[in-house]
């Protein structure tokens, strides 16, 4: 049996909802991402789905390494 955690799941209390704000947040990091993607040569695309699986695992992997590296002076 795979993934036990998530065969008794507790409801939730969060929403699907979005309010105008959030959308609008969500919609500019997609499109941020999609932008970081392009930019990269076809190598470090390949490089980066051989290791992570995916586009969105990788994307997911370069935004995670700007959001803690240290900030530039």
């Amino acid at each position: 049996m795979r993934f036990p955690h998530r065969l008794n799941r507790e409801p939730s209390s969060m929403t699907d909802d979005f309010s105008e704000e959030q959308a609008s947040v969500l919609i500019g990091t997609a499109e941020k991402m999609i932008e970081i993607w392009n930019r990269l040569s076809p190598e470090k695309q390949a490089a980066l789905l051989a290791r992570f699986g995916s586009e969105e695992n990788a994307l997911a992997a370069l935004v995670t390494t700007q959001l803690v590296a240290p900030a530039k002076p």
